[in-house]
């Protein structure tokens, strides 16, 4: 099932990661002094393969799909929400949409299996700007409830992922931003993470889109007797079917295409990183290509950066979702790369570098 997946290469080369290290270092500064910001450099030069990088037409995709697990209440809000943000992605008053514009992101919103017909009305072959609609064959009111049976079929997973690949195909640029919006998909998310990472379901989940302490407790029941009912989906893809929903698998896709092209991945939050979770299990060196862009506020998301390995460039207690921390996290970016671009060298600059430590004195140079 994996033979329709993009293969990902190694980026990793020894001579050009220390040329580009040496490059960072000597700038005109102290060793080190720019903090993470230099690691982001470096990760970035790797990625795109040159030492003055600069990151064109960035494009922030917002996957959106509905969940029937949401029926069951593991969610402050109503269903009805999915779609309603979608329309106020569209018509740019949601957070995402005003961080994007700020900075010159373009925004796209997939339909990736809302349980609403936004062409509704429409002459046939009508496109609204901003919109694209990949729903799977049988999922175009959303993913079936994982407690009865699971979310989707192999089949269907499989086409939502290849969706996601032909998505990213057609988009300009370098840098690729996640969002989502799906009521319901912090329990996948959550569900994802205690499969792929083994860790108990009650570490895993958190409030939400708002739930008080009963609320989650009653949550963490539910999905636990999920868990239980689709014990044999062990493998990635076999507990991204059973467990995930349409706007991750479609995610899970575009992160493994982006990847393969050497785009810079920058990934949002909780559910944002659980699309990635599946891309690394199937996928390792997916990981390469990814700048994790905030640590969520939701309870699961430090698990799951732990669990791969990675830390996220701001902590802002955010939790909101869309991918907003991705277009927050972008300025870092962009600054990473004009430092490398731009700044001056101690060479060039006719700046003075560290001297050497001096040599001791025939007056203190005592021999004991």
């Amino acid at each position: 099932m994996t033979s329709f997946m993009p293969q990902l290469d190694d980026i990793h080369s020894l001579a050009f990661t220390q040329a580009l290290q040496h490059k960072i270092d000597n700038k005109t500064k102290p060793l080190g002094s720019l903090g993470r910001l230099e690691s982001l450099t470096l990760k970035i030069g790797e990625i795109l393969g040159t030492d003055s990088p600069v990151l064109q037409a960035p494009q922030l995709v917002v996957f959106a799909g509905d969940h029937g697990l949401a029926r069951r209440g593991v969610s402050a809000f109503p269903q009805d929400v999915s779609w309603q943000m979608v329309e106020n992605f569209l018509a740019g008053g949601a957070a995402v949409s005003v961080f994007s514009r700020l900075n010159d992101i373009a925004l796209t919103v997939v339909d990736c299996g809302v349980n609403h017909d936004f062409l509704a009305g429409l002459p046939a072959g009508t496109q609204r700007p901003g919109l694209r609609v990949c729903k799977v064959a049988g999922g175009e009111h959303g993913t079936a409830d994982a407690l009865e049976q699971p979310a989707m079929s192999a089949a269907q997973c499989q086409e939502a992922m290849q969706n996601g690949m032909a998505l990213v195909q057609t988009l300009p640029g370098n840098a690729l931003l996640l969002g989502e919006m799906g009521i319901g998909n912090t329990s996948a998310a959550s569900l994802l993470l205690a499969r792929l990472a083994g860790l108990d379901i009650e570490v895993c989940t958190g409030a939400g889109t708002g739930l008080d302490a009963p609320a989650v407790q009653r949550k963490t029941a539910i999905l636990r007797d999920v868990l239980a009912r689709h014990a044999d989906a062990k493998e990635p893809l076999q507990a991204l079917a059973a467990l995930g929903g349409f706007e991750i698998a479609t995610m899970v896709g575009a992160v493994l295409q982006a990847g393969a092209e050497r785009r810079v991945v920058v990934v949002d939050g909780f559910i944002a990183t659980s699309a990635v979770l599946v891309a690394h299990a199937l996928q390792p060196l997916v990981l390469q290509r990814c700048v994790f862009a905030h640590r969520s506020g939701e309870r699961g998301h430090e698990f799951m950066l732990q669990h791969l390995g990675v830390q996220a460039l701001l902590d802002l207690g955010l939790r909101l979702g869309e991918g907003s921390g991705a277009a927050l996290a972008w300025p870092l970016l962009l600054s990473s790369c004009a430092m490398l671009r731009e700044m001056a060298s101690f060479e060039s600059a006719g700046v003075s570098e560290k001297a050497a430590a001096p040599a001791a004195s025939a007056a203190t140079a005592v021999v004991h």
